[in-house]
C-alpha cells in the first residue's frame, strides 16, 4: 500500500485552473497517475499565509464561540486560577465538543502550572492550541491507494451527512491531479442521490455506473468495480445509501458491499470514507462508532466544517477510534474540499 502526501506548498482552496495544475499529486509506483513537478522554495512562502486564512474562514464559528465563552471567564486584567475557574473552563471547552478526555487534559495542565496564580487570555489559548494540536498529531493521513490496478474508495455514512456532495468534491480533486476516476451510484434507493451524482459526473468529467431504482446495491457495486478493472480506471469510488448506525440489516448491507469487491479486487476496498456532518457534534461520536466496526472505516471525511460551531468533534473521534481525518468540506463548491493538516486545524482554532 501506498500513500498520496500532501504537499505543504499547495494552497487547499484553489479556483483557478492554473492553481489546480499546481496540486498535490498523488506519490504511487503507477506512471499512470500523474505526478506534479516541486514548486521552488519561493512558492513555498507564498501559499502560506492563504492556507492559514482557509483555516481561519473554516474554523470561524468554532473559534468564535471558544473564544467569546473563554473572554467571559475574566472578571478582570488577569483570571486567578480555582476551582471555580477550572470548572467553567472545562464546560467551555465541552460546549465545542472536544471531548471530555482533551478538556480534562487542557484543564489539569492549567491547573498545573497556574493553580492560585493569575492567568491571562493568550496564556490559556496557548495551552488549549498545544493540546488540541498534540492530540491530534499523527490523526491527519494521506489517501491509500494501490500499488496496482484501481483504487478502490467506499464511501459510506447516514442521511443528510453530506456524502454525495464529498463524492463529488472528491472525484473533482482526483480527476484534476490526471487520474481517470469512475463513480459507482450504490445508492439505489434514493432516485435523487443516483440524478445528483450523475449531474456531478457530467461537470466533473467522469464516469458513472449506476442501476435502476431500488435494484440490488451489490449489483452495482459489482458491475462499476468489474468496468474500472476491464477498462483499467486509476481511481473507483462508490457511494452507498444513507443508514444510522443503529439500522444493523443495512449495516449488514455494507459487509456484504464490502465481500462483493474483494472477490473482484483482492484487497480492497482501500479506503473506507466515513462522511461525518461537523454539525452533528456528539452525535458524530455515536456514528463513528457504528460504522467503524460494521464497515471497518480506516478515515473520515468532516463535511460542512464552515457552517458549525462544533469543530472541535474532531479531537475526540480522532482520539477514540484511530480513525485519521482525510479530508474536511467548508462549502458547497468542487473545490471546497482540502486535505486535513492537524496542525492548521489546531491554529485555526484560535487564529
Amino acid at each position: 500500500m501506498v500513500f498520496w502526501r500532501k504537499k505543504k506548498t499547495v494552497d487547499p482552496v484553489q479556483t483557478s485552473a492554473d492553481a489546480s495544475a499546481e496540486s498535490a499529486a498523488p506519490i504511487v509506483s503507477s506512471d499512470r497517475v500523474a505526478n506534479t513537478t516541486e514548486p521552488a522554495a519561493a512558492s513555498q512562502e507564498n501559499v502560506a499565509e492563504p492556507t492559514r486564512s482557509w483555516w481561519r474562514r473554516a474554523l470561524s464559528k468554532t473559534s468564535d464561540l471558544l473564544r467569546t465563552d473563554i473572554r467571559d471567564l475574566w472578571k478582570s486584567e488577569g483570571q486567578i486560577v480555582d476551582d471555580e475557574f477550572l470548572s467553567q473552563l472545562f464546560a467551555t471547552l465541552v460546549r465545542t465538543d472536544m471531548g471530555g478526555t482533551t478538556a480534562t487534559k487542557i484543564r489539569d495542565s492549567i491547573s498545573e502550572k497556574y493553580r492560585s496564580r493569575r492567568i491571562e487570555l493568550k496564556d490559556v489559548l496557548d495551552i488549549i492550541r498545544e493540546q488540541v494540536g498534540e492530540s491530534l498529531k499523527s490523526k491527519g493521513a494521506a489517501l491509500n491507494v494501490a500499488t496496482t490496478g484501481p483504487t478502490v474508495i467506499l464511501v459510506v455514512g447516514v442521511n443528510g451527512s453530506g456524502k454525495t456532495t464529498s463524492i463529488a468534491k472528491l472525484a473533482h480533486r482526483l480527476t484534476s491531479e490526471g487520474n481517470r476516476v469512475l463513480l459507482g451510484a450504490g445508492d439505489t434507493f434514493r432516485a435523487a442521490a443516483v440524478e445528483q451524482l450523475k449531474i456531478w459526473s457530467t461537470r466533473i468529467g467522469c464516469e458513472i455506473v449506476h442501476g435502476e431504482h431500488g435494484a440490488d446495491p451489490g449489483s452495482v457495486v459489482f458491475k462499476t468495480v468489474q468496468r474500472a478493472v476491464a477498462e483499467s480506471f486509476d481511481i473507483c469510488i462508490l457511494d452507498t445509501a444513507g443508514r444510522l448506525q443503529t439500522q444493523s440489516n443495512l449495516m449488514q448491507q455494507l459487509e456484504k458491499i464490502k465481500r462483493v469487491i474483494e472477490k473482484q479486487i483482492p484487497g480492497a476496498p482501500h479506503e473506507v470514507l466515513l462522511v461525518l456532518d461537523a454539525t452533528a457534534g456528539q452525535n458524530a461520536i455515536s456514528q463513528a462508532k457504528g460504522f467503524s466496526e460494521a464497515a471497518g472505516c480506516t478515515g473520515i471525511v468532516l463535511a460542512k466544517l464552515d457552517g458549525s460551531a462544533k469543530g472541535g468533534v474532531i479531537v475526540p473521534i480522532a482520539e477514540q477510534f484511530g480513525l485519521p481525518v482525510k479530508f474536511v468540506g467548508i462549502g458547497e463548491k468542487l473545490e471546497d474540499l482540502s486535505v486535513f493538516d492537524p496542525d492548521d486545524f489546531a491554529s485555526g482554532l484560535f487564529s
